[in-house]
């Protein structure tokens, strides 16, 4: 008996796998529909009425004799997965991976000749044992602040991730001046973007992560996209010079103040290193406080200390790096600004100075220092700009 092509079309829509082979339970295999009276055969993977599908599955569909004239994939709650066909559209593939414990509901049409087979399958994602996803990103968001043009992108997970090259994959950086970028893994929980050269300025930056369905390792899957944006300030660069005792100030290219300064004297060595010394190399500010309380104890010396040690309040310090180096407020001993290097490794320059460069400081700034003989570790807080575009790409997943 023959159907109209109307008719064939509503009945394989209720009837999905009726003419070919159904789908397993466990596994990702696809149903397919074979088309009657000369209508093409559709075929969806994950079959309707698979259970347990893994997350990181794609969701496929192709057309046996026809082209496929629609596909849509999407959540229960109408969420809609994005994809593509191919160039001759007897194909449709996934753009990306799938929601956990979540039921999915595909509906595709292929046509031939002007008879058509339309397809609704459904299946669901297997609830995973474990999920991971973001538990911070650094910097905030273009509402909160703006950074500088040295500033990487730190993103923190908040579980261990093994599939490192997966969730790389899954990550996006999209500028409106566009420049190249990579990341590198500096820990099993956090990945850094930094670029090749530094940031154009004034502009905005887009992060997204498509962690949904990702699986971070064995077993673990992300749950949910994140996306923040950023913005960038102006072109903020200092070069700091040892031997002529000056902060040289540029925003844009252009030089707007040169501070007097007093850097690291030297004189303790620990380990091999004069800890006392400013270290050299392009830091990049990474916080600031209007009083910052500074001790000795991290030198290794008793704050108590009434001729080694110390235990006082800074004004006006910015931080550029992990280890405790700032630019801030000199207390006192304002002869040695300009004149020579008396500090414990701190850039230390005049009040007014200090103040007027606490107020434009962005995080992510440059502060270049020259001249002494201590070289900044590229693993000291975010001195990232010591490795060389070479070095840093071989730390990426994908590299």
């Amino acid at each position: 008996m023959k159907f109209r092509s109307a008719a064939l079309a509503v009945l394989l829509t209720l009837t999905t796998a009726s003419a070919c082979t159904g789908g397993d339970s466990k596994s990702g295999r696809g149903s397919t529909v074979s088309g009657e009276d000369g209508a093409p055969s559709v075929t969806v993977t994950p079959g309707d009425g698979t259970s347990r599908v893994r997350p990181d599955s794609r969701v496929s569909v192709t057309a046996g004799g026809g082209t496929l004239a629609e596909v849509t994939v999407r959540t229960g709650g109408g969420l809609v997965v994005a994809g593509g066909f191919t160039a001759d559209r007897t194909g449709w593939r996934a753009s990306r991976g799938l929601k956990p414990d979540a039921a999915y509901e595909v509906t595709a049409k292929a046509t031939r000749g002007g008879k058509t087979t339309t397809v609704t399958s459904r299946f669901r994602t297997l609830k995973p044992g474990k999920t991971f996803g973001i538990a911070d990103i650094t910097p905030m968001s273009d509402r909160s602040e703006k950074i500088g043009v040295g500033a990487p992108i730190i993103v923190t997970f908040d579980r261990p991730v093994s599939d490192r090259a997966a969730v790389e994959r899954a990550l996006e950086v999209k500028a409106q001046k566009p420049v190249e970028g990579a990341w590198r893994w500096v820990s099993s929980t956090q990945v850094v973007y930094r670029t090749k050269k530094y940031w154009p300025a004034h502009q905005k930056v887009r992060f997204t992560a498509r962690l949904t369905g990702v699986a971070a390792a064995k077993g673990v899957y992300g749950v949910a996209d994140v996306s923040r944006r950023f913005a960038v300030g102006a072109a903020q660069i200092s070069t700091v010079n040892s031997r002529t005792h000056r902060m040289t100030v540029r925003r844009d290219g252009r030089v707007i103040r040169t501070l007097p300064v007093s850097l690291g004297s030297g004189g303790r060595v620990v380990n091999g290193e004069d800890i006392f010394l400013t270290a050299s190399g392009v830091h990049l500010v990474m916080d600031k406080k209007r009083v910052e309380r500074m001790t000795s104890a991290g030198s290794g010396i008793d704050p108590k200390d009434k001729i080694n040690g110390w235990d006082t309040m800074v004004n006006w310090a910015v931080r550029i790096s992990a280890s405790g180096e700032y630019v801030h407020q000199s207390n006192g001993q304002y002869q040695y600004l300009g004149n020579s290097n008396q500090s414990h490794g701190c850039v230390r320059t005049t009040p007014d100075g200090a103040q007027w460069f606490f107020g434009i400081a962005q995080r992510g700034d440059v502060v270049d220092v020259t001249g002494t003989a201590r070289r900044l570790p590229w693993t000291n807080g975010w001195s990232y700009w010591q490795l060389s575009w070479k070095q840093w790409r071989s730390g990426s997943a994908l590299a």
